[in-house]
């Protein structure tokens, strides 16, 4: 249990490491969401229900993800660029 605390921590901290990350627009209404950092490298993306359950991974090399085939509701979104990780929340009418 006290291990898990501490990955859980872990993770924490290495939220919002990517230099400039941003997340737009979130609420997502017309299926898109942009997601722009400093180096605009390519990103890995890992989508998570309120479960815990995977729903999407894919990697985008601009800016532009479709989120259309996802319903309306809450997400987890991870998105991984070189070494470094950024988790936030995601939300789609």
């Amino acid at each position: 249990m006290l291990f898990i605390s501490t990955s859980y921590g872990q993770q924490t901290q290495s939220s919002g490491d990517i230099d400039g990350f941003k997340l737009y627009p979130n609420p997502v209404t017309n299926g898109k969401v942009y997601i722009s950092t400093t180096q605009n490298a390519p990103k890995k993306i890992l989508i998570y229900d309120v479960l815990g359950t995977q729903v999407l991974e894919t990697t985008i090399l601009g800016k532009e993800l479709n989120l259309s085939n996802l319903d309306a509701g809450v997400y987890v979104i991870r998105v991984f660029e070189k070494n470094l990780v950024a988790t936030r929340k995601l939300i789609i009418k």
